[in-house]
């Protein structure tokens, strides 16, 4: 189905048309990036509108197929609120209002007294939940990047490489392989600082016999990956290998467990309960998984207090971690595709405890 048409049947009732500024629904409406211009949908079309900085980019898009099939490109030439006024047919305009501004929409009543605005929180979110086969193939392929940056950097890392050289390589290695960039400010610590789950990578050299945790994520045509491995360099003792097989337990239960058309908190309860059992619940604080997309943090979510449905069609990960404070910590991080009867597994890197 049309994109357009899902949020115009969704505002129909209170409106005429509705106006996007945000660059994530406008790229999610579109297929088209950009940072200024409005889409506005109608019904009829949705009107992505652009100024000189990206018509003939936009236009280009749409002779190759890579648009909405029912996106018309037109040039912001007098700017937003000419557009507005000359392509809206309708008197009430619905705009979202988890993304427009209160200094925005003051603009907007002044300089457009003939429309009323009236707000739609998050109008494009529940339709987002569910990525379309084009959106999950994107994703996969972000995925693939992923997966094959992992295998490399694991033959890169060696004696007095540092954190930061280890993100910069794997950075380098996703963008010369078909990434538009980072998915996200890539995560590789070691030694204490892998205690830290959103760890800095720094200056300092890998740790002997301490855990490395990598996470990290290519964005394809606009599309996120996001993954996470810890791995030892070196040998690990008894603790860091029962740690890890706790982790990775309760990381595959939740795989096993997830599916289409379940409350987020009870898949969330399948991998905790066993991080709990093992005596380690205390150390693990963040929530089991995300959804992710265009962002790459995006609702539904596996977390204690989710308590609504998660639609299959949804794309989560799932992460579980132990972090022993001060000391080191393991996560590890899959995507999956939710269905009915279970989920389809997105990530393909080893998870058994390698040692470098």
């Amino acid at each position: 189905m049309i994109k357009g048409r899902q949020v115009f049947n969704k505002i129909s009732v209170k409106g005429g048309a509705a106006v996007f500024f945000d660059e994530v629904s406008s790229y999610w409406l579109t297929g088209f990036y950009s940072t200024d211009g409005v889409v506005i949908v109608d019904g009829a079309a949705t009107k992505l509108c652009v100024d000189s900085r990206y018509v003939e980019a936009a236009r280009k898009a749409k002779a190759e197929g890579r648009l909405a099939d029912d996106t018309e490109v037109i040039p912001l030439d007098k700017g937003v609120i000419d557009a507005m006024e000359t392509r809206i047919n309708a008197k009430t305009v619905v705009f979202d209002s988890s993304a427009v501004t209160v200094a925005r929409l003051e603009t907007l009543k002044e300089k457009l007294p003939e429309f009323e605005f009236v707000p739609e929180n998050n109008i494009c979110g529940e339709f987002r939940m569910i990525k379309t086969p084009d959106e999950l193939e994107k994703i996969k392929t972000a995925q693939s990047i992923t997966d094959a940056a992992f295998g490399y950097i694991l033959s890169y890392i060696k004696e007095d490489v540092t954190e930061r050289e280890i993100a910069a390589e794997l950075e380098y290695f996703v963008k010369k392989h078909g990434a538009d960039g980072m998915a996200f400010d890539t995560i590789a610590v070691t030694g204490s600082n892998s205690s830290l789950p959103h760890g800095v990578p720094g200056d300092g050299k890998i740790v002997k016999n301490s855990f490395i945790t990598m996470d990290f994520g290519a964005k394809y045509r606009g599309y996120c990956s996001d993954m996470t491995r810890t791995v030892v360099f070196g040998k690990a003792d008894d603790e860091m290998k029962n740690i890890y097989a706790t982790v990775l337990k309760a990381q595959v239960a939740g795989i096993a467990a997830a599916k289409g058309n379940v409350v987020g908190k009870d898949i969330d309860a399948v991998s905790r309960d066993i991080i709990t059992e093992a005596g380690y619940g205390g150390n693990f604080g963040h929530s089991l998984g995300h959804s992710l997309g265009i962002e790459i943090h995006e609702p539904p979510n596996f977390s204690p207090k989710y308590d609504r449905i998660i639609p299959s069609g949804a794309v989560m990960t799932i992460e579980p971690g132990i972090y022993i404070e001060g000391k080191y910590g393991v996560r590890i991080e899959d995507m999956v595709y939710l269905n009915d009867s279970g989920c389809e597994d997105l990530t393909h890197s080893p998870k058994n405890l390698i040692e470098l």
